[in-house]
């Protein structure tokens, strides 16, 4: 009888491994806003393929990119309502709901990649502002890149006077809002999706986005002059429904953060070693880039600091600015 007993349990425990391997996956939602060509959506396939791996096919990432599900703000909100499980976006789109991370576009905190990388996994303060996430619905899981913001426009850009009463678009984040006011345009926000046609038809005279997304969207195409202003370091932090992250055994959260991790450090290279090359093609397209006298620029956001720290606090700024100093002046230009 016991005899009987084992060969039937481990009949049966044979029939549940059969099923676990043929079950179908579990589907999870990555919306983001990127082109179908740009390095956000590859590094978003990385991602998938890795988490399959990771989790021997228990899940499917799916990705949508391009704004198919909404755009940054909706994925956001999609994200705390359980809607879509991962979004991808730059670390400012989440100030809405974390305000704090307002400060994490306050311009020229880094001059180099190197610079933004180590200000982005040492810094105790951004970390600080991450762990207030679980909290309003997701989690920060990795940081990706999308490169420093820079300028496209239809006539040239060569000082803050040229950009006097210019519509400009830009997302909706209060301190790129106060940034670009300062440098004198008048700033105009609509979702990624909508800004190539707003350029062409003169709704307004350009835009601001790291080269890696002007490349990606062809912005360059409709506002010719893309002028090398590098104002905001501005990456893009991959994050994850909480009821998502709830729903994952420990092994799981493990794959999906080791997945996330590894896609980032794709992301970072890829986007770094492709910037001079797609600068070249859109020189060779017919974008006219330049590099202006970046001085100029700094100097019309200078009264952004104390705005910043008149309704965020002193101590708070100067907290976040003294490391980003200490993390230049360790890490040099080269």
């Amino acid at each position: 009888m016991r005899r009987s007993i084992r060969i039937l349990a481990a009949l049966v425990a044979l029939t549940l491994a059969a099923g676990a391997l043929g079950a179908a996956p579990i589907i999870l939602k990555f919306s983001h806003t990127d082109q179908m060509s740009g390095s956000r959506n590859a590094a978003a396939l990385l991602f998938a393929e890795k988490v399959k791996q990771y989790t021997n096919g228990k899940y499917e990432v799916r990705v949508y990119p391009a704004g198919q599900l909404g755009n940054d703000p909706k994925a956001i909100e999609q994200l705390q309502l359980g809607g879509i499980d991962f979004t991808v976006s730059s670390t400012g789109s989440y100030a809405p709901i974390i305000d704090s991370l307002n400060l994490t576009m306050l311009p020229f905190l880094a001059d180099s990649y190197e610079q933004g990388w180590k200000i982005y996994d040492n810094s105790k303060w951004i970390q600080a502002q991450f762990d207030k996430a679980p909290a309003k619905g997701f989690r920060f899981l990795a940081t990706w890149e999308a490169g420093f913001r820079c300028m496209t426009t239809k006539e040239p850009l060569a000082s803050p006077a040229d950009a006097k009463g210019k519509k400009l678009r830009s997302f909706a984040n209060e301190m790129m809002t106060w940034n670009l006011e300062a440098i004198g345009f008048a700033v105009q926000i609509m979702p990624l999706t909508e800004v190539y046609l707003a350029i062409q038809q003169g709704t307004v005279f350009g835009q601001e986005n790291p080269i890696d997304t002007i490349y990606s969207n062809k912005f360059y195409e409709v506002a010719p002059y893309v002028t090398l202003t590098r104002h905001v370091y501005s990456p893009i932090p991959l994050t994850v429904s909480e009821m998502t992250w709830k729903k994952f055994s420990a092994a799981d959260q493990a794959a999906v953060r080791k997945a996330a991790k590894e896609a980032g450090e794709y992301s970072r290279i890829v986007v770094k070693s492709s910037e001079e090359q797609q600068i070249a093609d859109m020189v060779a397209k017919g974008a006219k880039v330049s590099t202006p006298n970046v001085g100029l620029f700094r100097d019309a956001v200078m009264p952004v600091y104390e705005k910043a720290k008149a309704k965020y606090g002193a101590a708070e700024v100067d907290t976040f600015l003294k490391e980003a100093e200490a993390i230049r002046k360790a890490n040099p230009v080269k």
